[in-house]
């Protein structure tokens, strides 16, 4: 049940709207996937990594999965009536996906894993901070997002563990 009344479901232009929403989060993934792909074969490998580093083909499937969530969360909170907590949860929606993709750029991109991890702390938060403001808007929306939190929570973990074990910032 939503915190806020929503509106009626209208058929085709409901389905086009969560597809259109779904394919913008996956492009920004997309984006990020431009310095990624070629960083995890060629310097990725060459940083000391933990024993719970998962393989490198389980991001991929994750992200994709993840990214379609967000735009599942966003396309419900975007169908809640409008006003400030909608406003609010729909810019903390946009301010955690742009700091996503920047942490791509960041790390795979500049290969400065130090201050990806701070872009990393920043993430979590607003993912925590965008969790919240959207369960005023929608409790399913919000619920969505938790996977997401957790997933960013143990990337940041994984960030940590890079960093130390590789302490220059390349």
């Amino acid at each position: 049940m939503s915190a806020v009344a929503t509106k009626p479901v209208s058929g085709l232009r409901e389905l086009v709207g969560f597809l259109g929403a779904v394919v913008a989060c996956e492009a920004v993934g997309a984006l990020g996937a431009l310095v990624t792909v070629p960083a995890v074969s060629e310097w990725l490998p060459t940083l000391d990594q933990s024993r719970f580093q998962p393989p490198d083909w389980v991001f991929a499937p994750v992200w994709t999965v993840l990214y379609a969530l967000i735009g599942i969360s966003w396309r419900l909170t975007r169908r809640a009536q409008p006003g400030a907590a909608r406003r609010s949860a729909e810019r903390w929606l946009a301010i955690q996906l742009m700091l996503n993709c920047l942490w791509s750029f960041v790390f795979f991109g500049r290969r400065r894993i130090g201050w990806a991890l701070i872009d990393s702390a920043f993430l979590a938060i607003a993912v925590s901070i965008t969790v919240i403001k959207v369960s005023r808007v929608s409790r399913l929306a919000a619920a969505l997002l938790l996977p997401y939190l957790v997933w960013v929570v143990f990337a940041t973990t994984l960030n940590v563990a890079l960093w130390r074990r590789n302490l220059v910032d390349r």
